[in-house]
C-alpha cells in the first residue's frame, strides 16, 4: 500500500521557520506533481503550493514568497521551507500527489507567541 507520510510540525513563534517533509513509499511517485495543503480548525482545507515532475511551481498568495516547495526524486521526499511564519499559518498541513488521490495523515503546525 501507497504511503505519504509527513513530518516536522511544531510550535514556533512568529517570523520563525520550519522545514516539513514528506516521504512516498513508492518511487513511482517521482512522475507525480505533488502538494502541500493545510487546514486550518473551522476552515476549508486549502492548496499551499505544487511543484510538477519537472519542478514547475505554484503557491497560494498568502505564502508566496515565504514559503518554497521542493523535491528529492531520488529520496521519494518533498519538502516545504516555511520562512517568516504566521498566527494565521496555524493548521494541520498535509501532504499529497492530486492525481492518485493519495494523501497524507498530516502534521500540525502552530505558530504562536
Amino acid at each position: 500500500q501507497v504511503q505519504l507520510v509527513e513530518s516536522g510540525g511544531g510550535l514556533v513563534q512568529p517570523g520563525e521557520s520550519l522545514r516539513l517533509s514528506c516521504a512516498a513509499s513508492a518511487s513511482i511517485f517521482s512522475i507525480y506533481t505533488m502538494g502541500w495543503y493545510r487546514q486550518a480548525p473551522g476552515k476549508q482545507r486549502e492548496l499551499v503550493a505544487t511543484i510538477t515532475n519537472g519542478r514547475r511551481t505554484n503557491y497560494a498568495d498568502s505564502v508566496k514568497g515565504r514559503f518554497t516547495i521542493s523535491r528529492d526524486n531520488a529520496k521519494n521526499t518533498v519538502y516545504l521551507q516555511m520562512n517568516s511564519l504566521k498566527p494565521e499559518d496555524t493548521a494541520v498541513y498535509y501532504c499529497t500527489a492530486p492525481s492518485t488521490g493519495y494523501w497524507g495523515q498530516g502534521t500540525q503546525v502552530t505558530v504562536s507567541s
